[in-house]
């Protein structure tokens, strides 16, 4: 597939939402505006993953997942890429290492839900991410809790930044998180496979 590179200019905040995106449904889209309204953001960049390590089941053809992306996310301040694929990246640390490598004074915030954050500390290097950029967790309906008991949550419990400092996120020298808590559609790709919807209307793009 072949995948251009978004434009960013130095001093502009650039948020990251990485997923498998499997498929992308409503609260991506939700998580997404939330994040540009409340952190500041001047772009969010989607990065659709080739595969997710930590899942059993390999997702959906890229091309399929990235249809089905920029077909439900179409706001101005969003790009839908597949940056890993021409970045040669699999690990978000290295995808991390090699945007800030590309795009020198760009400030990058890593976005992520809730649920995420519970099992953060089982992803590939994670404390690099926290100490290579600022990351902004939004609270999924009943993640919040659950969230903030984390293994991440406690480890970096004193980096935590107040809610009502999130339009600085970007601006914050790492290691600096938040947790919005905030009404989140509570659709998830999980749900909607089982649903057994995706699968096939995947199967017919791939």
């Amino acid at each position: 597939m072949k995948q251009g590179f978004p434009i960013a200019t130095r001093g502009m905040t650039i948020g990251l939402l990485g997923g498998s995106f499997d498929p992308a449904h409503e609260g991506h889209v939700h998580i997404t505006r939330e994040a540009l309204r409340r952190f500041g953001l001047d772009r969010v960049w989607w990065l659709v993953s080739p595969g997710n390590p930590l899942k059993p089941r390999p997702p959906a053809p890229l091309a399929a997942r990235m249809a089905a992306a920029r077909a439900i996310m179409r706001h101005p301040k969003v790009a839908i890429t597949a940056l890993e694929v021409p970045l040669r990246t699999r690990a978000t640390a290295d995808t991390i290492r090699a945007l800030k490598a590309r795009y020198p004074g760009v400030r990058f915030v890593w976005l992520m839900g809730a649920d995420n954050l519970v099992q953060f500390h089982r992803w590939n290097q994670w404390e690099d991410i926290m100490r290579m950029v600022p990351v902004g967790v939004l609270a999924r309906p009943g993640w919040g809790v659950k969230g903030r008991l984390g293994r991440a949550a406690r480890v970096y419990a004193t980096d935590r930044v107040s809610e009502g400092a999130a339009g600085d996120l970007g601006h914050r020298a790492p290691p600096a998180w938040l947790l919005a808590d905030v009404p989140l559609n509570d659709l998830s790709s999980s749900a909607i496979r089982a649903s057994g919807a995706w699968g096939a209307r995947g199967a017919r793009r791939g």
